[in-house]
């Protein structure tokens, strides 16, 4: 009785270890930075944000240097004697605006930056997102899990270059359809241009005013009378 108790028991967990083993979920790691680094989309975003950087850094630069400028006048004696008690006056009020011009600008750039930056890490974590979803269609995967939230994982289960290439596939669609959007409207935009062209320009008569002249009029009329 014993023995039977034991054999079911064990036939009962090799049964369930061969239906856990079935049922298990296969997992992969993608490396989200190599990513947004490496796929064209990412390049393109990266480039983007740093070109606002760059043009932000430009306008506080050539604020600076005026700022700069004012302030060396400021500190020459020579041109300051020079000046009328109203234009030293409304030098230093130039000054004073271009200071506080600087840190409204600062400011902003820290905003903008900030914005931008949320803005492009939103874009690459949906097109991550989309490019492993269709990575775990194709290779049958139940979970594609962020790199960032592993201790550990064996390399061969890192998809990081099949999301890649996935990624790189849909940035390549969407621009041909930008292409091809772009091109409609400019043929839209030239086949208005030459129909209103083509149109004829025809004066309309009938709304213009006839002129007369009531000299000529006056002595037909008089001709007419003496002929009779």
């Amino acid at each position: 009785m014993k023995k039977t108790v034991f054999l079911l028991a064990t036939c009962t967990l090799l049964g369930s270890a061969k239906l856990h083993c079935r049922d298990a979920i296969s997992v992969a790691v993608v490396n989200f930075t190599t990513c947004v680094q490496e796929s064209k989309f990412g390049k393109k975003e990266q480039q983007n944000f740093e070109n606002l950087r760059k043009q932000m850094v430009s306008m506080i630069e050539e604020s600076q240097k005026e700022l700069q400028e004012l302030s060396q006048k400021l500190e020459d004696p020579e041109y300051i004697d020079s000046l009328s008690p109203k234009a030293e006056e409304e030098l230093k009020l130039k000054f004073q605006t271009k200071n506080q011009d600087i840190a409204r600008i600062q400011n902003q750039y820290y905003q903008v930056l900030q914005q931008a930056n949320m803005q492009v890490m939103q874009k690459l974590n949906d097109n991550v997102s989309k490019a492993s979803e269709a990575v775990a269609i194709k290779k049958n995967l139940g979970v594609v899990i962020n790199k960032e939230a592993c201790f550990y994982y064996k390399p061969n289960i890192e998809v990081t270059n099949l999301v890649i290439s996935e990624m790189d596939k849909n940035y390549e669609v969407e621009e041909k359809n930008q292409k091809l959007s772009e091109n409609n409207e400019a043929k839209e935009q030239e086949n208005q241009l030459s129909q209103s062209s083509l149109t004829p320009q025809t004066p309309d008569l009938l709304d213009k005013p006839v002129a007369f002249n009531d000299n000529k009029l006056v002595q037909k009329q008089s001709s007419k009378k003496n002929s009779k």
